[in-house]
């Protein structure tokens, strides 16, 4: 397992620094925000993104992608988070593209995979029911029909799922809420009757919406793998777009550090910049070892992705760790930027406070510390 970045991912780390600067800096997602922009990203800027092929880049040659591999996502990830740039790189492409890819099916996979990759259309994945993530929490019902499967429920906080061609709904199609069994993936199409597509404001101004189904009919052929059968391939899923958010996190918090250590140096009280008392060293200090420690985290995470050597288990096991640290070494920075910074650091004069806002909705999306800790655990436990 690499720890560190070959030579090709060193490439296109650069080419991301580069092109995201240019094109996508933080004052692009703060023009997105005060213009109140539907998508809650630039469409045109997505289509860029598509034309360099990072859509292509998790999947093989036979969908029509370049088959870098899973952990060539990282070093995106990292520039869009030292950016704040805001597309659906996370929900269209790596957590709906992998489950097409795991478990849909030929038809499935002809039909959404070249068009996800080509940023034609865009999927979302419509997991969440209550206020944090827990996907055995799952209640929305799907039950089978003469024509298929009809769905009753509601999703929350479906990233990227305003204005998307279709959701990928985890439904339960047997057993109760709680239960590992019984979870079962339906492909939905936009404008199907019944289904209510709202927006949903969030503090970072993403993309994110509320899904109503009120008997949603959809055909046997929407039905994306096994019937109630859906969780190791979820999970597999997941554990992809944990890492890919935990890369985001790092690049964020390691940004924001790097921003505050710049006001240290340069903000004078008593006749001395403010980074040369003893008090503010060891504070910045312990965030460049938390910092260092969360870079290593993510580093195996990304690597066992594609490590097939690893078990399932030990892939989750560092994807929940990548997780976990990513976000609470970010969830220190962000803190103590807004300290650091003094008054003006909660300011809207600042981009402390757009970090820190992304920062809090990517540590709870796909799972806060809590969750990750608790699932690190049992992971552990079943192991032992």
């Amino acid at each position: 397992m690499s720890l560190i970045f070959n030579q090709e991912q060193r490439l296109l780390a650069d080419t991301a620094r580069e092109f995201l600067a240019a094109r996508s800096p933080v004052a692009a997602q703060r023009r997105l925000r005060d213009e109140g922009a539907p998508l809650g990203f630039d469409a045109a800027l997505w289509g860029e993104i598509v034309g360099l092929g990072w859509s292509a880049i998790p999947f093989p040659e036979d969908f029509g992608g370049l088959d870098f591999g899973c952990q060539s996502l990282g070093p995106l990830f990292e520039q869009i988070g030292r950016n704040l740039s805001a597309s659906p790189l996370l929900s269209s492409v790596v957590l709906a593209g992998s489950l097409l890819q795991l478990a849909g099916s030929a038809a499935q996979q002809e039909r959404w995979l070249p068009a996800l990759i080509g940023g034609d259309k865009r999927l979302a994945l419509a997991i969440d029911e209550g206020g944090r993530h827990d996907p055995l929490a799952t209640e929305l019902h799907a039950e089978r029909c003469e024509s298929g499967w009809r769905l009753s429920g509601a999703k929350l906080f479906v990233v990227d799922g305003v204005q998307a061609d279709g959701y990928l709904v985890v439904a339960r199609t047997a057993g109760q809420k709680g239960e590992a069994a019984g979870l079962s993936l339906l492909l939905v199409e936009a404008g199907t009757p019944g289904l209510t597509v709202r927006p949903a404001a969030l503090i970072d101004s993403r993309n994110c919406a509320r899904l109503q189904f009120d008997g949603v009919l959809v055909g046997a052929d929407a039905l994306v793998g096994e019937a109630d059968g859906a969780l190791a391939v979820l999970e597999t899923a997941l554990d992809r777009g944990r890492v890919c958010l935990a890369s985001e996190l790092l690049g964020a918090a390691e940004t924001l550090f790097a921003t505050t250590l710049d006001y240290l140096k340069t903000r004078v009280q008593f006749d001395a910049p403010i980074g040369s008392f003893q008090a503010l060293q060891h504070r910045a200090a312990r965030l460049y070892v938390e910092l260092a420690l969360a870079r290593s985290a993510v580093m195996a995470g990304l690597a066992a992705l594609d490590d097939a050597s690893l078990s399932a288990a030990e892939r989750a096991r560092l994807a929940s760790l990548a997780k976990w640290k990513a976000g609470q070494a970010a969830d220190k920075v962000s803190n103590e930027a807004v300290q650091m910074h003094g008054g003006i650091g909660v300011t809207d004069e600042l981009d402390v406070g757009l970090y820190l806002k992304r920062i809090r909705v990517a540590q709870a999306c796909l799972g806060d510390a809590d969750y990750h800790c608790q699932r690190y655990g049992v992971l552990l436990s079943t192991k032992a």
